[in-house]
């Protein structure tokens, strides 16, 4: 993987929460790794749902190997929250694939 195309930041955030003294969970994300990207790919489809026609924004991030990213987690770029949809391994730990959907309205 060539440092030169991982030009962008992102921070990859993982959902934590702590119970409030009246035992309401508070659910909060906080910041696990802030990484070098490279954006492979971006585009909006259109959908047709059963609620009408929805766009989604589909990116593609690469990085340098992280131990313990999940579907769980979410990538903020550019102040945009994106949810992870897969998480694909290049070669033998080389590298991350980060298969994202931003998330409207964030």
């Amino acid at each position: 993987m060539r440092a030169g195309r991982l030009d962008r930041t992102i921070a990859i955030q993982r959902s934590t929460y702590e119970v409030d003294p009246a035992g309401t969970p508070q659910y909060t994300w906080t910041t696990i790794a802030t990484v070098r990207a490279e954006i492979v790919q971006a585009s909006t489809e259109e959908f047709m749902r059963s609620y009408g026609a929805s766009d989604e924004t589909l990116v593609i991030f690469r990085l340098r190997y992280i131990d313990g990213i999940s579907n769980a987690d979410r990538v903020v770029f550019e102040d945009q929250n994106h949810n992870i949809k897969e998480v694909k391994e290049i070669r033998r730990r080389r590298g991350l694939e980060l298969r994202t959907v931003a998330v409207a309205g964030t």
